[in-house]
């Protein structure tokens, strides 16, 4: 098997599995656990993965908090900040292309007393600090637009946008899933007061995540309970994801500049390729400036999941696009953003790299692709037209 679909999920890397280990069997303690050496160990431990972090993204350790995932990152982000702050404004600001962990908290907010504007976005997925600037209402509390897009990977004017929204003293969050490890972040130079993390997309384990919080910034609690991570979100600390997401962190930032250069070489040689020899196809989202892992190409005149399927079964694994609607047969919310229509849409394929692939992978996978692509063209009679 050859795995392409890594903005779905990553393998967990030996090292943090070997960080981890010691949380099982030897500190296993609950950090909550004042006065026995069991627990000062797992909080020791605790306190240390929050360090990493921190200084991973550029913020302070009491900036940081651990949670469930990245999608509770962004629903606490969302709903605790518009709650806390409802007595200044009802007005959020976000795309049309985030994550549906962005989309449907804004939509739960709507339905309770809300208003939320959804920018649209270019032909390549991106929003402006201008579009930002004209949407702003007097009642505007909050900005949320993610850092890169997890399906066509373009990256956004977040230090722009920051700027902007620390100007208007408005509270600026992004989802930073897909960008956290692969692109570099510094929260303070970019004027970002909350920021959302998920360990398992850089070869950390799954079930843990982050919520960066500037501090001074004031939210609502999501969880309820007991007073873990200094009362502001309740339940038993996850040390040993904790520290394997920590771990997985510091290895993608430090080994960043030679990981970059490894992915985007073989990125750049699937669109070159694909571009050049296979015909009626589509790029999505920028050349530049996009994520160094990220490919997403549209076949016209085939079906997505029929190219899905008969690339899995060469032993090849791609998506058409986020994970988390995948069991959906609706398109692409974010292709029909940037102005696809439907039958492009549904021919989508997204292929996301890891500095785990090699070229001669890349290599395989394109010699395999243009003779399926040309297979299941030849069943369509819409292509049939097209040829004719």
């Amino acid at each position: 098997m050859v795995y392409f679909d890594n903005a779905a999920t990553t393998r967990v890397k030996k090292e943090v599995v070997e960080a981890m280990l010691p949380i099982y069997t030897e500190n296993f303690g609950n950090a909550s656990s004042t006065y026995t050496t069991p627990g000062q160990n797992a909080r020791r431990a605790l306190t240390e993965a929050r360090k990493t972090v921190a200084e991973a993204i550029g913020a302070e350790e009491r900036e940081i908090y651990f949670t469930g995932c990245g999608t509770e990152s962004d629903n606490w982000a969302i709903k605790g900040y518009a709650v806390k702050n409802k007595a200044k404004g009802n007005h959020i600001i976000t795309t049309a292309v985030e994550h549906h962990a962005v989309l449907h908290t804004c939509q739960f907010l709507e339905k309770n007393g809300f208003e939320v504007t959804y920018l649209p976005v270019d032909d390549e997925g991106r929003v402006t600090a201008a579009d930002v600037e004209a949407a702003i209402r007097p009642e505007t509390i909050l900005v949320t637009v993610m850092f890169a897009n997890n399906e066509i990977g373009t990256i956004n004017p977040i230090a722009e946008i920051g700027a902007l929204c620390r100007e208007k003293k408005i509270a600026f969050h992004t989802d930073a899933v897909q960008a956290a490890g692969a692109v570099p972040i510094d929260v303070k130079a970019m004027n970002i007061d909350m920021l959302s993390i998920s360990g398992h997309k850089f070869h950390g384990p799954k079930g843990i995540g982050v919520l960066y919080v500037k501090k001074g910034i004031r939210l609502d609690n999501l969880m309820h309970g007991g007073a873990q991570e200094s009362g502001r979100r309740a339940g038993t600390e996850n040390i040993a994801g904790a520290v394997g997401l920590a771990t997985a962190l510091k290895l993608a930032v430090d080994s960043m500049e030679e990981k970059t250069a490894k992915i985007v070489a073989m990125r750049d040689k699937i669109i070159d390729t694909i571009l050049a020899e296979i015909p009626y196809v589509r790029l999505n989202g920028p050349r530049e400036n996009r994520l160094p892992n990220n490919v997403s190409i549209c076949f016209r005149y085939i079906e997505g999941e029929s190219l899905l399927l008969s690339l899995d079964m060469k032993g090849y694994v791609v998506s058409s696009g986020s994970a988390c609607t995948s069991g959906s047969l609706d398109p692409s919310h974010v292709l029909l953003a940037i102005g696809l229509p439907h039958e492009i849409a549904h021919g989508s394929m997204r292929v996301s790299l890891s500095e785990e692939n090699t070229m001669e992978e890349v290599d395989a996978f394109l010699a395999e692709l243009g003779p399926i692509v040309k297979r299941l063209r030849n069943m369509s009679p819409l292509y049939e037209g097209v040829e004719k």
